[in-house]
């Protein structure tokens, strides 16, 4: 897929004030740091469309970008951010779930999860709560250029064996670098698929 045009259309804090449009949405989400504006960008290959910080945490609002004229990229608050207060924390986990779980043009949630680690404990919790809910996701390994192949296989199975501990199979898994554009073409191939398909049914 080639990305003719790509244009921020609206940030906010409630679901109901998204775009009212028939499109279908990606929403990319993950914890604090993980690397999200960075991957948008490089996917959009527009350096300052989604606001890249050093300071984890920044987003705090529901960002729409439209792709194309036909689809949109959906910038979510990342999860897990110790230092924020219990105030704060609960107030943009509403506005995570009320999106994810009522939005029908929510195609695909794409999980971000720092390929440096071991399986964190957080986004294992996060993923068995979108399968409770039925919410189709991908997960998208990101700053793969930061380590050795080997590290990277490991981290990565043991993932995977993880999560199959208590699924039957596994959601689709990409492996990307915003430094050197890995894995932008096998992200983009897989949302001109999923265009194709019909926007999910309401879920109001």
């Amino acid at each position: 897929m080639k990305i003719n045009s790509a244009q921020f259309k609206i940030s906010n804090s409630e679901v109901e004030k998204c775009p009212k449009e028939s499109k279908h949405e990606y929403a990319f989400i993950g914890r604090s740091n993980v690397g999200k504006s960075s991957l948008i960008n490089m996917l959009t290959g527009r350096k300052g469309l989604a606001m890249t910080s050093s300071t984890p945490g920044k987003t705090m609002l529901i960002n729409h970008f439209l792709i194309n004229n036909e689809w949109y990229i959906v910038d979510l608050p990342g999860y897990g951010y110790a230092r924020r207060d219990k105030e704060s924390r609960s107030k943009l986990q509403t506005i995570i779930q009320n999106y994810i779980l009522n939005r029908c043009e929510l195609t695909n949630l794409f999980v971000l999860v720092d390929s440096r680690h071991e399986p964190q404990k957080i986004d294992m919790e996060f993923f068995e709560w979108l399968g409770e809910n039925g919410v189709p996701f991908s997960i998208v390994f990101t700053k793969i250029d930061k380590i050795g192949k080997e590290v990277l296989k490991k981290n990565i199975d043991d993932y995977c064996n993880k999560l199959l501990e208590q699924w039957e199979e596994l959601p689709p898994i990409f492996m990307t670098s915003s430094e050197d554009g890995r894995g932008r073409e096998e992200l983009l191939d897989y949302i001109e698929e999923l265009n194709k398909l019909p926007l999910p049914e309401d879920k109001n």
